[in-house]
């Protein structure tokens, strides 16, 4: 059981909504990359190529960087607290327009729909976070809510496409339906009033962007994240292709991926404290690393599990250690920061199912692998000991 923190006005910290929105992260995380695990079989069913279908995820990352630039202007004065109640709305309308969707365009509108979710969701996370919990807390409790991303991404891949083989991909989909309804009525009960300090507008996001440290800061982000998408979007054709794993193969693949997820958590609750700097080169460098790995040695289904876990331990470190960056280096302006953290993310993720999906389609998948490792290595030179990212630099 978690310990009851104090806030400086002596109200005990609200664990319950941080849970609450954990589990938000997994239907998320679970809704935005579900694709991926069923990347072939969608394919099939809607007669596109697979680099077509993996611009379901793109689309999604479109919109997402759209909201997330507008949410907060949007939103105004209007409590936080229903904003993140009508982001789970929209997830949860979502899934029924892609489990339903009778053809590609009407796939691609739930799609666009989730990206909404994603964006606002994710641009006012980190700063409601840093209400709901002590500012000593606020590592702790992003690891807790990105134990959700570890959840998701121990379960969601892995159960999607060994059900989707089973039942067919829409049934994946409406079986998260019931989940995302039940995390709607949480947050209303959980969630305390999340009233906004001022109405936001774009003056704080330029603010933010005239800072040298974080400019830098955003573009290594995006860096490191447009390589680790390259590479995991397209990771089942790779495993088919190239390791020739089968569905119940690929299932076990995916699933100690994700369960390799949850030491990273684990990790970045316990080391993730104090200076931040020397944390922000490790997700382009063991990642990347692990990419490389994946292309030497991926025909060996032993070596590709070892690869895999290494990646998928890092990925959910990867969230904790830029949203803790944030939270230390932005602190006078986290919704702003959240906004642009939050597109420079989702940009991320667009750019690496596109160029991703064209290298598949124009090329091949080891194309696909290479260009997410080229990624890698610019943001890790761009990122150095990572003291020239922080506000006292």
């Amino acid at each position: 059981m978690v310990s009851v923190a104090k806030n400086a006005g002596s109200k005990p910290a609200a664990w319950g909504a941080v849970l609450s929105m954990a589990l938000c992260v997994a239907m998320l995380i679970a809704s935005e990359f579900m694709p991926v695990s069923l990347l072939t079989p969608m394919a099939k069913g809607l007669g596109a190529t697979e680099g077509q279908t993996g611009q379901a995820i793109s689309i999604s990352g479109l919109f997402a960087v759209a909201a997330s630039l507008l949410v907060t202007t949007v939103a105004g004065t209007w409590n936080r607290k229903w904003v993140l109640v009508t982001m789970t709305a929209f997830l949860l309308l979502s899934l029924v327009l892609v489990a339903a969707a009778p053809n590609f365009a009407v796939l691609m509108t739930g799609r666009a729909l989730l990206g909404i979710c994603i964006g606002g969701f994710w641009a006012l996370a980190t700063a409601v976070i840093m209400r709901l919990v002590p500012q000593s807390d606020v590592p702790r409790a992003l690891a807790v809510m990105y134990g959700g991303q570890a959840i998701a991404a121990a379960f969601a891949a892995p159960a999607g496409s060994y059900l989707g083989g089973l039942f067919g991909w829409r049934e994946v989909f409406w079986a998260l339906t019931p989940i995302v309804a039940v995390n709607l009525i949480w947050h209303v009960v959980a969630l305390p009033p999340l009233p906004a300090h001022q109405k936001q507008d774009f003056r704080a996001m330029f603010g933010l962007l005239k800072r040298p440290y974080f400019l830098r800061g955003l573009a290594a982000c995006m860096l490191s994240w447009g390589s680790a998408f390259t590479m995991f979007t397209y990771l089942r054709p790779f495993l088919e292709q190239m390791t020739g794993v089968d569905v119940t193969m690929l299932s076990v693949l995916l699933l100690l991926l994700g369960c390799a997820g949850f030491v990273g958590t684990w990790a970045a609750g316990r080391f993730i404290k104090g200076n931040v700097a020397p944390f922000l080169k490790l997700p382009a460098l063991v990642m990347g690393g692990a990419t490389v790995g994946l292309l030497v040695l991926g025909f060996s289904v032993a070596a590709t599990g070892l690869f895999m876990a290494i990646w998928g331990a890092m990925n959910t470190m990867f969230s904790v250690i830029w949203m803790t960056w944030m939270s230390q280096n932005a602190d006078d302006a986290p919704e702003a920061a959240g906004s642009l953290m939050v597109a420079v993310i989702q940009a991320s993720i667009l750019l690496g199912a596109v160029v991703g999906g064209l290298l598949l389609d124009g090329i091949s998948i080891q194309a696909t692998f290479i260009g997410s490792v080229v990624l890698a290595v610019v943001a890790f030179m761009l990122i150095g000991n990572g003291q020239h990212m922080l506000k006292s630099a």
